[in-house]
């Protein structure tokens, strides 16, 4: 039978049955099975399905299908607790990406593709409310950049053993989906049995939450869904079908990506503390604008397959400052409206991601340059959008206007 028990009295249990060790142990669960499936995806699909610049991006359309419907977390919440749904979520993903190679055609695909997207973008709505109320508000940009570095040592040895042993031991892709996928689910299920079902101190909305106040957060959210789709898309894809690179190439720069989180994630945090919101979120942005015009230069400039996979590791970096926007929000809202707030924001998040790639994947067989340039304008549009946040968000602070028209929260 379940145990419930409140934060506070969490801090008497021992310390890796704690709330906050819970949240590492899915920090560390989650990405083994997600990044395994897209390290192996980009050739997966090429070789088995024969994939091009338009099927990859319906690929991706479909899989973003369910974080436009994350809203359907609110309606789920009323019967389960956000922590089995996590977890569930969670198990579903890992499931999913273990049976990837079972289906090699374009059918296949993109039907296993959903459900592993069901249970990616549930648990990842879930997590994210559950980030907000479980950690202190003086302590979130800290222990969140802690548990992107924590994701990215799990991914990391995930990597590694794909480096070294795709070829030394002629691996296939039902073994290596099989090994990442299972992980995942094991890791899950320990967590269902480990740990008690526990209480934050402020119950949450089970209904649609809409307010005025956070329409700020409502937008950066928006564009931060458009632009990331097209590096998630697109900027592994091009380094297999410009520069012909194989499973074990590709899986080695996300291993330099891995190495450089697991070192800054920590910092990037600690920055998001010091700096604020608004700074740290208007420095991701520009650099965001030179990498995505940097991309376009591959193209027309004839840049080498060097300078491409350094700004995809720089990509990847500055896109780890997108942490503020959860501290940005847990300042300014209601502690009612975490939970609810966060699967409405998801699905702002996927609106663009809904139809975006596949009209993108379109654009990418006329001009694939043009594509970068266009994530750098939606670069350019959240910049102007984080110049808007005050210095020390709070409610009835949300923006810069807010103090020259003082209005209650709503």
């Amino acid at each position: 039978m379940a145990q419930f028990i409140t934060l506070a009295d969490a801090k008497r249990l021992p310390v890796w049955r704690r709330p906050v060790a819970l949240l590492f142990l899915m920090a560390l669960g989650m990405p083994i099975a997600f990044n395994t499936w897209s390290a192996l995806l980009n050739n997966f699909v090429i070789e088995a399905a024969d994939f091009d610049g338009a099927d990859i991006g319906l690929l991706h359309t479909v899989r973003e299908i369910p974080g436009f419907l994350a809203v359907g977390v609110i309606a789920i919440i009323l019967f389960v607790r956000e922590q089995v749904l996590g977890l569930v979520s969670l198990v579903l993903l890992g499931a999913a990406t273990a049976v990837t190679a079972w289906f090699p055609s374009m059918g296949g695909i993109l039907t296993i593709t959903m459900l592993s997207s069901i249970g990616f973008h549930y648990y990842e709505t879930v997590n994210q409310s559950l980030q907000l109320q479980w950690l202190k508000i003086e302590d979130a940009p800290r222990m969140l950049g802690w548990l992107m570095a924590a994701g990215s040592a799990a991914t990391l040895v995930a990597y590694l053993a794909i480096i070294a042993l795709w070829e030394t031991l002629g691996l296939s892709y039902n073994t290596v989906y099989m090994a990442g996928g299972g992980l995942t689910v094991i890791i899950a299920l320990f967590a269902m049995v480990a740990y008690p079902q526990f209480e934050a101190p402020t119950p949450q909305n089970k209904r649609m939450v809409l307010r005025r106040r956070y329409w700020l957060y409502y937008a950066l959210q928006f564009m931060g869904g458009a632009r990331r789709q097209i590096f998630v898309v697109f900027a592994g894809f091009m380094m297999v079908e410009r520069f012909g690179w194989d499973v074990h190439e590709i899986t080695t720069l996300y291993l330099i990506n891995l190495v450089a989180n697991i070192f800054f994630a920590p910092l990037l945090g600690r920055a998001v503390g010091y700096f604020g919101e608004r700074r740290t979120l208007g420095f991701e942005y520009i650099g965001l604008i030179l990498v995505f015009l940097s991309y376009g230069g591959v193209y027309y400039l004839g840049w080498g397959v060097v300078v491409a996979a350094v700004l995809y590791v720089l990509d990847h970096l500055f896109f780890g400052l997108a942490l503020a926007m959860k501290t940005y929000f847990q300042k300014i809202a209601d502690p009612a409206d975490i939970a609810p707030t966060a699967a409405v924001a998801f699905a702002i998040n996927h609106i663009a991601a809904v139809f975006l790639p596949v009209l993108l994947g379109l654009l990418w067989l006329a001009s694939p340059a043009a594509v970068f340039f266009l994530a750098a304008a939606m670069a350019g549009v959240s910049f102007c959008l984080a110049m808007l946040i005050p210095r020390h968000p709070a409610p009835g602070n949300e923006t810069i206007f807010s103090l020259r028209l003082p209005q209650a929260a709503e």
